[in-house]
């Protein structure tokens, strides 16, 4: 990577922390970059899609270059202009709802192995101390409790899908 390349990469990272994006990929040419900005908002109402593409032209040397994938993180608005998951804790916590966090950076999974029943379903009462998913870190398979016994209202994650630390995982109402 020439110094030319490296400012590029560098406009990008300041130009992608600017708009508040949680996550980017970007693949050319056989050199990976994927950027993950722990704390983000996650942002993208005012995201300036031309600054972006232009930014990106200029990260490569190679006129043909071309972006493999735009991760869009899981904390960023959806689409329908409803609250971002960022927001929705602080909202669903209003609502004298409990939120479950993730405990660990991993993989979500909602059941014990491919094919078998969710530990716990949207409607489900739930206990204190009763395992509710499965974050895997680094081979290892992490059973995440309940901290409170109540009725599962929503699930904020889908199965497989990467976790950070401290992401909401699901939004139980006690008992």
């Amino acid at each position: 990577m020439n110094a030319g390349q490296l400012q590029s990469l560098k406009d990008l990272i300041e130009f992608l922390k600017q708009q508040e994006v949680g996550e980017f990929e970007l693949e050319q040419e056989g050199l990976k970059v994927r950027l993950s900005f722990a704390g983000q908002g996650g942002s993208t109402g005012n995201l300036d899609l031309g600054q972006l593409s232009h930014l990106l032209r200029h990260a490569s040397a190679a006129p043909s270059a071309s972006v493999a994938s735009v991760a869009a993180p899981t904390h960023l608005p959806n689409v329908s202009g409803g609250p971002s998951a960022a927001e929705l804790p602080a909202a669903v916590e209003e609502a004298g709802l409990h939120i479950i966090k993730s405990p660990i950076v991993g993989t979500f999974y909602e059941a014990s192995a491919p094919g078998a029943e969710p530990y716990i379903k949207v409607g489900d009462q739930v206990e204190s101390g009763q395992v509710i998913c499965i974050v895997e870190a680094m081979k290892l398979m992490n059973e995440i409790e309940s901290d409170v016994a109540g009725e599962v209202v929503k699930r904020m994650v889908a199965s497989g899908q990467p976790v950070e630390y401290g992401q909401p995982l699901f939004a139980i109402r006690r008992r």
